[in-house]
């Protein structure tokens, strides 16, 4: 397996690894700092270590997906959506109750110290699997018309509808809202009429209107406890709003990570000089630490980094033109895209906390896992140079 990658057969996107290895460097830099100074007593070497061998088992699932052509991935995704479906499922069974009470989440399995939260690899599958469902649409009705576009919403809401329910059964909001924009961004590429699009854009901007002036009244919020949203959330809600209200309860996760990231400036504090204590920033607030110590330009260089992965994977797919790799790359760049703007978002107060990890940086096998995958479908789509139409599919449907 290993010499085909330095045969002339295939092409390996240096620029991706790089960029993606600088961000674990990143990671398991920032992953170190924040152990080394967590008032809990946090095993360092253990959790860099184990974040390390995350980042090895990516590495051997990236190459893994690499073996796939855009046609063996399109014959393979009913099986992983079905995989997929049965572990969202299986977990509302056997969820870890010990993390079900400190997330208020029942996403988990739990097997000792280990953990993996069947979502986060759901989200592959599930782009896969709507990128097939979109393309075959579109190979179908090479002419779109009204009543073609119609078929083809109805085609997405199907097919997103039971990931979107069980999400909700498992009381991870966070993760339903990626699903939220994974389905959104493919939606946007998939062709359908502005006609269409223009009335379900504006139909989302009421719903969330409307959302917020629920969670801001009480009256709203005793609505929306009966939709399953737990009192966590709306005191993330109000801890947002005003973060200076309460700096000591719920909000003091935001006050301190708004508190280490400016005490950062301009330069940084330094490597491993924290001031600040910042509640679980190895995880949902690792960006605090890269603030913290890295200042303004060290976040910049990060959020550049990011800049030049999302580049590199509109690179490809322009540079393949496969159809059906587009609409993958589409719901992998927004699936990390939310998770970036929404992290960092969360990590400055533009954003209410809602548990999201910075892709490649925080701590978190299944995120990072699943992160990996959507780079292995981007490498793949390099590596198996193939520009052909779907019309030649020669039975790929």
């Amino acid at each position: 397996m290993l010499k085909r990658f330095f045969s002339s057969d295939g092409d390996i996107d240096w620029s991706i690894v790089f960029v993606v290895l600088m961000l674990a460097l990143v990671g398991l830099s920032s992953l170190y700092v924040a152990a080394s100074n967590d008032t809990n007593g946090l095993n360092v070497k253990r959790m860099v270590l184990m974040q390390l061998a995350y980042y090895i088992v990516g590495t051997g699932v990236v190459l893994l997906i690499m073996q796939f052509d855009s046609e063996q991935l399109w014959r393979l995704a009913p099986y992983v959506f079905a995989i997929g479906v049965f572990l969202m499922v299986a977990v509302l069974i056997f969820y870890s109750r010990s993390y079900a009470v400190k997330t208020g989440a029942k996403s988990w399995f739990a097997v000792g110290p280990l953990t993996f939260q069947p979502s986060e690899v759901m989200k592959p599958a599930f782009i896969i699997m709507l990128a097939r469902v979109i393309a075959n649409h579109n190979s179908d009705f090479p002419v779109h018309t009204l009543n073609s576009d119609w078929i083809l919403l109805r085609k997405i809401i199907l097919w997103s509808l039971p990931i979107l329910v069980l999400v909700l059964a498992q009381h991870d909001f966070g993760t339903m809202l990626v699903f939220l924009a994974i389905i959104f961004g493919m939606t946007m590429v998939s062709g359908l009429s502005w006609s269409i699009l223009g009335p379900i854009i504006g139909l989302a901007a009421t719903v969330g209107t409307t959302a917020i002036v629920f969670v801001t009244q009480p009256w709203g919020r005793r609505i929306l406890g009966h939709f399953g949203f737990e009192a966590y959330q709306f005191a993330r809600i109000d801890s947002w709003l005003n973060p200076q209200g309460d700096t000591t309860n719920a909000g003091f996760q935001l006050w301190q990570s708004m508190k280490a990231i400016g005490s950062g400036g301009l330069m940084g504090t330094g490597f491993n000089v924290s001031h600040v204590n910042v509640p679980v920033r190895e995880s949902d607030m690792i960006f605090s630490v890269i603030g913290e110590n890295f200042g303004f330009i060290g976040s910049i260089l990060v959020l550049i980094l990011y800049f030049l992965l999302i580049y590199q994977v509109f690179q490809v797919v322009y540079d393949t033109s496969n159809q059906f790799y587009a609409y993958i790359a589409a719901g992998v760049v927004m699936m990390l895209v939310f998770h970036i703007f929404e992290n960092i978002g969360m990590n400055i107060g533009l954003v209410p906390l809602t548990g999201i990890p910075l892709p490649f940086i925080s701590q978190g096998g299944s995120a990072l896992i699943g992160n990996m995958i959507g780079i292995g479908l981007i490498m793949s789509m390099r590596y198996h140079y193939k520009s052909f139409t779907l019309s030649n599919r020669r039975g790929f449907a």
